[in-house]
This record gives C-alpha cells, structure tokens and sequence, in this order.
C-alpha cells in the first residue's frame, strides 16, 4: 500500500513539474494578439496542427518568433506576412488566392460540368426520332405480310 502511495506522488511530482512556455507580454492587447497568431498559424513540421498546440521544436521557435514580433509592436498582418515569406504559405491557414490555388478550385468543378454536359449531349444524341417515310411504310407492310403468311402455312 505504501508503495502505491509513493508511485503516485511521485507521478504528481513529476507532472508538477512539467515544462511550460510561459510568455510575458507588456499589456492585454499582445496577449490576445499573440494568441490569435498561434491559433492562426501553422506548423511547418506537424500535420495540420497550430503553433499553439504543437510540441515540436519548430513550433517553439515560431511561437518565441511570433512572441518577439509582437513585443516589437508588429501588427498581425505584418506577423503572417513575415512568415508567409519565410515559411510559405503552409504556414498560414487562410492563404490567399492565387493563380495555382484558383486553378485547384476550379479545374475539378469545370471537370464535372463538362463532364455533365457530354452525358446530356450524348443522351440527346441517343434519344433523336429518325422520321418515318413512306419506305419504311411499305416495308413494314411488306414485313407483315409475309409474317402472316408463314402463320398461315
């Protein structure tokens, strides 16, 4: 029994003990900015995931930039303009839309329209009534007849 007692304060110990960023900012305004900005950025390294959220190292060195950035008294826009010109636009989560990126929202719509259409082309295609002449008359005629006959026999 003591044992356990003794392993699990050990374990509270050592969460105590965890290490956390703690950032000191000159007021209120660049905490809410600061936070904001690693909300709204990017890891470089992990899949999907924020500055504010990540443990990898990239992410610390972001957050300590984005931190300096932000005591230096840079606005937001110009935060994520300094990071989009060093990281790219992975790095932000609303990039802005350029030819590449209008391209990959358009392309694929334009191929189902396109695709759409050439079903209904080809359908239509499909579905013309060819006019009945007087040709076509008489060889029905001439058709039934001689199927009558046969029944006949």
């Amino acid at each position: 029994m003591r044992l356990v007692i003794f392993l699990a304060s050990l374990l509270i110990t050592f969460s105590a003990f965890a290490e956390q960023d703690k950032y000191q900012f000159d007021d209120k305004e660049q905490a809410v900015r600061f936070s904001e900005l690693t909300k709204e950025l990017r890891c470089p390294k992990c899949q999907n995931q924020n500055i504010a959220d990540s443990d990898a190292v990239v992410a610390k060195d972001l957050r300590d930039k984005v931190l300096a950035l932000v005591k230096d008294g840079k606005t937001k826009d110009e935060v994520i303009d300094y990071m989009i010109d060093r990281y790219g636009y992975f790095v932000h989560y609303d990039p802005p839309v350029t030819p590449a990126t209008l391209v990959l929202w358009v392309l694929p719509v334009l191929i189902v329209v396109l695709g759409f259409g050439f079903i209904v082309l080809r359908q239509r295609k499909a579905s013309v009534k060819q006019t009945w002449t007087e040709q076509d008359e008489a060889l029905l005629a001439k058709l039934i007849e001689q199927n009558q006959r046969q029944e006949q026999s």
